[in-house]
This record gives C-alpha cells, sequence and structure tokens, in this order.
C-alpha cells in the first residue's frame, strides 16, 4: 500500500513539471544518500527508496545526489561516532535514478582507504560516474565530465568536513579536499583542460543542524564564483540552508538529508531536491521540491509546502513556490 501511495505521488509531482526550453539541460540535485541502513535493508527486500521522486528525478538530463556512505564489502570501521557501508548490488537500483554520484564526504573512508578503492571500481562497473575522489590526489581533483544537449559540463566534488585523513595523497585514494588556492585552479583547469562550458562544484561543508551558512561557507562559495563557477551545490549539515545569488549565480548552501535513517530532529527529515535549468550562460529558471524522511529515512513528497525558486536570468530575487504554482513574498 505504501508503495502504491509513494507512485502516485510520483505521478502527481511529475505532472507539475514544466519541460524545459529546447536547448537547455535539466540538472535535479539529490542531497546526502546513505545506502546503508534502513534504506539499504529496503532495497534487499526488493524495494525501490527512490520510488516517491522517481517522476522528478528520472525526467531530468542530469541525476546528481552526493553518495553519503561507502559502498564494498571489504575494509574495517575507523574509530568515529556512525559508519555507514553499504552493499554493492544497492548500486543497481541507484543507477536507476542517478548518473553521477559526488563522493567527497565525512563517510566515503568509514571503512579504509581499501573500501574507498573498491567503491571507486564498482560505480563505473555500475554506470555510475563519480567526481570529488580517486585513486590518487589527481584522480580526486579531476571534473566528471557529463555532456548533455551539446553542453559540455564539469562536475567537481569536495569535502570540507573532518575527518580530513579520508583525503587523496600523491599515492593514495581518497577524497578531494577544498583548499581555496586548488579549488580555482581546478575551476580554471576544468575550462582550460577539459573545455567545459560549465562548471559546478558540489560542496560538503558547513555545521550540522545550523540553518544558515556561515562566514567560511560564504567565503568559499563566493571564491568559486568568482573563479569562473556557474553555481554552486552544497550538502552536510543535514537541514536546509539559504539559497544566495552572487554575481548573479546561485548558491545553494545545503540542501539537506534525501536518504537516512539516522536522523536526530525534525529538521533533518525536511530537505530540498533541486531541478535546475542549464543554459550555455549558465543557470536559468530553478525550482526546489519538498521531501519529507519517514521514520525509515526514505524521502516522500511534500506538493503544498513553500520552498524557494528563482531564476538567474529574470533578476537576484529569490521568490517562494509550491510544487504547482508560484507565490511572491
Amino acid at each position: 500500500m505504501m508503495i502504491r501511495l509513494l507512485t502516485m505521488a510520483s505521478l502527481m509531482l511529475g505532472t507539475l513539471l514544466a519541460h524545459a526550453e529546447d536547448g537547455t539541460v535539466r540538472l535535479v540535485f539529490a542531497g546526502d544518500v546513505v545506502l546503508d541502513g534502513k534504506p539499504g535493508a529496503a532495497i534487499q527486500h526488493g524495494e525501490d527508496p527512490f520510488t516517491g521522486f522517481s517522476a522528478l528525478i528520472n525526467q531530468a538530463d542530469i541525476r546528481l545526489a552526493n553518495l553519503e556512505c561507502v559502498v564494498a564489502t571489504g575494509g574495517d570501521p575507523v574509530d568515529k561516532n556512525y559508519n555507514f557501508r553499504a552493499r554493492p548490488d544497492s548500486l543497481s537500483v541507484l543507477r536507476k535514478h542517478f548518473d553521477v554520484v559526488t563522493i567527497a564526504n565525512n563517510h566515503s573512508g568509514d571503512f579504509g582507504r581499501n573500501a574507498f578503492e573498491e567503491m571507486i571500481t564498482l560505480l563505473p562497473q555500475y554506470g555510475i560516474q563519480f567526481a570529488g575522489g580517486g585513486h590518487n590526489l589527481t584522480e580526486a581533483h579531476r571534473p566528471a565530465i557529463v555532456v548533455r544537449n551539446g553542453l559540455r559540463i564539469a562536475l567537481l566534488g569536495y569535502n570540507e568536513f573532518m575527518p580530513r585523513r579520508f583525503e587523496a595523497d600523491a599515492n593514495a585514494a581518497g577524497t578531494a579536499w577544498s583548499e581555496d588556492e586548488q579549488v580555482a585552479v581546478d575551476i580554471h583547469r576544468a575550462r582550460e583542460i577539459y573545455k567545459a562550458d560549465l562548471v559546478i562544484p558540489v560542496m560538503h561543508w558547513g555545521w550540522e543542524n545550523e540553518t544558515h551558512s556561515n562566514a567560511r561557507q560564504q567565503q568559499l562559495a563566493h571564491l568559486m564564483i568568482a573563479a569562473g563557477a556557474d553555481l554552486v551545490l552544497g550538502t552536510h549539515p543535514h537541514v536546509t540552508q539559504e539559497v544566495e545569488y552572487f554575481q548573479g549565480k546561485p548558491i545553494f548552501y545545503s540542501i539537506g538529508n534525501f536518504m537516512i535513517d539516522a536522523l536526530d530532529n525534525d529538521l533533518q527529515a525536511k530537505a530540498w531536491v533541486v531541478d535546475i535549468e542549464l543554459h550555455r550562460q549558465g543557470a536559468g529558471q530553478w525550482r526546489t521540491y519538498v521531501a519529507h524522511l519517514d521514520a525509515n529515512g526514505i524521502p516522500t513528497p511534500v506538493l503544498n509546502e513553500l520552498s524557494p525558486c528563482g531564476d538567474a536570468r529574470r533578476s537576484d530575487q529569490i521568490d517562494q513556490c509550491y510544487a504547482g504554482r508560484t507565490q511572491h513574498k
């Protein structure tokens, strides 16, 4: 019965979506995804925990999320409060809904470097691109390149939340860390070396449970835009934070969780999924859709709740939108 209700909600949500104009690319970004715990158990029982949002996600040209766990069979848990490891066969469900994942976060190294290397070997086998990690430092800072509708889009991933011991080294696998100078170099290289039309950094940053970005997030976001990024996407705080325009380009500081059962409070159970139109000139219209995570950490759409939307081409004003209609402040 629950799956049937979720499917109905998906169909309702799908009818509300405006089709992107010809020549544009639609990117949908969901937040932190953990395929361990109860969501992982649902997959093992033959369920698809992404069903509630499949109508929105699967109509996009680029489907992106942050994979907030290691996917492996091996490794030993490191000494920290939470360790997330998903089974490799969970990727068969993930690939139905996502083309690209970022792996620069504070849980990719939960079971050590060997498990991390297993994951970055598995992801391409399932047809999933990744950004923000690699077998060495050079690979970790290499963008994932996605080509859609004539646009060449570079996705970069960075972690800014401890432990930093998960960072890649010259000869060791790991994640990309967000050193200011290196981030600027990576953005320039994405255009000059990889010939990207658009560059999108995806950040794992900020303090948990803080509903507003901090000074470090703002400083780094502005640096990335000034270096040539077309928009900035963020996760990690487990709650949503504000959307800002800087030099006419949107910064989503945090869109919250998307799939995780380790929830500490009600705010962590509310998230956004971002639907953005991309053009050769950058981001255009965008809208966020509200997700509610149930007790199993599985998201369902909330169709009658306000969440931000805007249009970088029109003005720097951010409106508040229902899924079906716009209301101005």
